[in-house]
Formats: structure tokens, sequence, C-alpha cells
């Protein structure tokens, strides 16, 4: 296989392999994390229902005045206390977390680590 397509199926093995652990309720919704190079991107996601109930990025006006660049640890760490607040304004305190094919370390460590800090249980 092409180097690219070898990386691309992996990704998918580990993310499947996630998946298959993780799954989100009404009471605890899954928190799926996808991240650029640039931005990270949080979806809080109802499995039972198969609905999105709100999504975060770092390209959000709340973030982006703050942190100018969205791709780095401090910013991660200010979107998680965010999506912390903004989940316990709709009632939310414990989630699943779907780290996808990404190694939990750096940008998700400080994620998660910021959403622990705002009062989100995982």
């Amino acid at each position: 296989m092409q180097g690219q397509k070898l990386r691309t199926l992996k990704q998918r093995k580990r993310h499947q392999r996630v998946r298959l652990k993780v799954s989100g309720s009404p009471q605890r919704p899954r928190i799926s994390l996808f991240r650029s190079h640039r931005n990270i991107s949080v979806q809080i996601i109802d499995d039972t229902h198969q609905k999105t109930l709100f999504s975060f990025s770092t390209q959000d006006k709340e973030i982006k005045s703050k942190v100018p660049y969205g791709g780095n640890i401090k910013a991660a760490m200010l979107l998680g206390e965010i999506v912390a607040s903004k989940t316990k304004e709709k009632g939310i305190t414990k989630v699943a977390f779907d780290k996808g094919h990404c190694a939990f370390h750096g940008r998700i460590k400080a994620f998660v680590e910021g959403a622990r800090k705002g009062g989100l249980e995982f």
C-alpha cells in the first residue's frame, strides 16, 4: 500500500476500536474530538438518538478573540474550559470521551485537563 493510504487505514482502525468501547447516552453524552494542524473541533453527541447536541471549535469567535492560533496547547485548554462551562449550563456533568485515532497527549490531554478544571467528569 501507498504510505498515505496505509496511514489513513490505520487511523480508521484505531478509531473503530475506540468507538466499540465508547458510546453516548442522554445522561452521559459522548464528546468527540477532532484535531487538525490549525484547529480543534469538539462535538457533544447523544448516540442513542443519533443527535449532535452542540459543537465547539477553536474557530468560534469567543475563543478566537482570546487565542489567535487554535492549533496549540493553550487553545486546547481554553476550549476545554469553555466546553465544560457550556455543557454545565445545559445540565450535563458526566461525559464519555472519544479521542478518535489520536494518542492521549499534547493538545488532547490539554483539552481534557481544561474540561476537568471546568467541572466535567470523564
